[in-house]
């Protein structure tokens, strides 16, 4: 689910172009030529987009990218500001993504696609391991689905109906109840 983002937040976005491709048409007169582009944008606070623009020029198809990434922009929480709650796995089509959270210092370990998505994002430390396809497109359609799986403590524990500092502890064995 994308959330709409506020005229006050749009100043504050930063957007970064990830891929430009020239398409070219075969047609009876000759070549036609068009350009596809994809751009990531995000607020440097855990708000993060992607989107794809196709036109005949490349500011063109950069200016309908950077429209659909801020209408498809989501939430992502953050632990510390600075990195992810845990390790998660996601993946789009033939492409498979590993992130794994990191220690201060550490940076941002990833492929150009991914980096994009971290550093509009706001992470400074994390790892990350592209498998499979290495396609740009299915790439950071399958980074958004391992961050649409990160859950923060907070909201673990109001689901499980438990104290934050319970969340990832074992639970206590009942003794009264037999196997």
């Amino acid at each position: 689910m994308s959330k709409q983002v506020k005229p006050s937040q749009e100043e504050a976005l930063v957007e970064m172009l990830v891929d430009v491709s020239r398409v070219t048409k075969v047609v009876k007169g000759g070549r036609k030529f068009s350009f596809s582009a994809c751009v990531v944008s995000g607020n440097k606070s855990g708000m993060v987009g992607y989107g794809h623009g196709k036109a005949k020029e490349v500011t063109e198809a950069r200016a309908k990218a950077t429209q659909a990434a801020k209408k498809s922009m989501v939430k992502v929480p953050l632990y510390q500001g600075r990195t992810i709650h845990h390790d998660v796995y996601g993946r789009f089509g033939a492409s498979k993504v590993v992130i794994r959270r990191a220690n201060p210092g550490t940076g941002i370990i990833a492929g150009s696609a991914m980096r994009a998505i971290f550093e509009s994002m706001g992470i400074h430390d994390i790892v990350a391991k592209s498998l499979g396809s290495s396609n740009v497109y299915t790439l950071i359609a399958a980074t958004f689905d391992a961050l649409s799986k990160l859950n923060a403590p907070k909201l673990v524990a109001e689901k499980r109906g438990l104290k934050v500092t319970e969340v990832g502890t074992k639970p206590k064995k009942n003794e009264n109840s037999e196997n």
